[in-house]
């Protein structure tokens, strides 16, 4: 209450993006162009399948792909726009976890539409349902649909290929694991690519199965990656050990920090707990003094300072002082 008796109006901090440095939010800045670049690609791509798909359940399946490819970069759009609100007493550790939440929608809703896809294309190929693919006139001559696909699927492969490529760099710099499933989709685009390929060259050949089964490989293409990312971005919202950009290994910037307070003069041992966040990451660490320090309130500033200073990552710190480490946290990276 201030001096009128009226509520005091609610405190704020620095937003998320004024959480990274300064280089990484020009990355930010230079990732949120690229992405709506790639969303045109995206959309010409899916608007080109479209128009040559024909009755094709692997073209069908393909299209689809393309569709869901949207949705990484939309939902890394949306967390990028609301990382920029800042924490205050409603969100005190701000909204850096947008991030996982974005992660979290774009894989359940490719786990969704995989597993449609494959229960879709494994009935067509149940029913026996030949695709028909005729002839259509092109500059006064007939030519077989078939090869306008091809040529479709050949020439819209290509470009996610160098934007994965370029994302995944992006991905690294900002520790963003949505922009790194979002690229890993457009690397691998390919391979749906040449599966789409050549089911619509076993139906030129008279092998009508063959568009099925490709379907069926792509499908699980999509069921696969909506697996993968959507047990990571669970991980991560349930404050599962902190890991690299894309998830292989646990990261390293937890014995990091654990490390250099443990070399801090009046602590005898440290146990940190890395909470990512996001693009950053928030550090509790419990820390038992040497026998008969006096430990005061800038001593655990200090540390605090040297702990953030470790890597940009290291965004939020929390120092505990506690007389043995709890049972709980008594566990040392592996």
């Amino acid at each position: 209450m201030n001096e009128r008796g009226e509520p005091a109006p609610e405190r704020t901090s620095t937003s998320g993006r004024d959480a990274l440095p300064e280089e990484q939010q020009k990355i930010l800045a230079s990732t949120i162009r690229f992405q709506w670049v790639s969303i045109v690609v995206l959309v010409v791509s899916i608007l080109a399948v479209a128009i040559v798909a024909g009755s094709s359940q692997a073209m069908k399946v393909a299209w689809l792909e393309d569709s869901m490819s949207l949705l990484p970069p939309i939902a890394f759009l949306v967390a990028a726009r609301r990382i920029r609100k800042p924490s205050s007493r409603e969100f005190p550790y701000g909204h850096h976890r947008s991030i996982g939440v974005a992660h979290v929608v774009a894989a359940a809703s490719l786990l969704a539409m995989g597993a449609f896809l494959v229960i879709d294309s494994t009935m067509t190929l149940v029913k026996v349902e030949r695709p028909p693919v005729g002839l259509i006139v092109l500059f006064g001559h007939g030519i077989w649909a078939g090869w306008l696909m091809i040529g479709v699927m050949v020439v819209t492969s290509i470009p996610p290929v160098f934007i994965g490529r370029r994302k995944m760099k992006l991905a690294e710099s900002l520790h963003d694991k949505v922009l790194y499933a979002d690229a890993d989709m457009n690397k691998a685009n390919w391979t749906s690519a040449l599966a789409t390929i050549i089911g619509v060259l076993g139906i030129g050949v008279g092998l009508w199965w063959a568009d099925s089964i490709a379907a069926i490989v792509v499908s699980i293409s999509i069921l696969h990656d909506g697996v993968k990312n959507l047990r990571a971005s669970i991980g991560g919202l349930t404050d599962g050990r902190a890991r690299t950009f894309d998830g292989k290994e646990p990261h390293p910037l937890t014995e990091k920090v654990e490390e250099v307070a443990r070399s801090t003069a009046w602590v005898a041992d440290a146990v940190g707990r890395v909470r990512d966040e996001g693009h950053v990451f928030h550090v509790e660490m419990f820390v038992v003094p040497v026998e008969g320090a006096v430990v005061t309130g800038q001593h655990c500033e200090d540390l605090r300072t040297a702990l953030s200073e470790v890597e940009w990552k290291i965004h939020d710190v929390v120092i505990a002082p506690v007389a043995e480490i709890p049972a709980e946290q008594a566990f040392r990276a592996d």
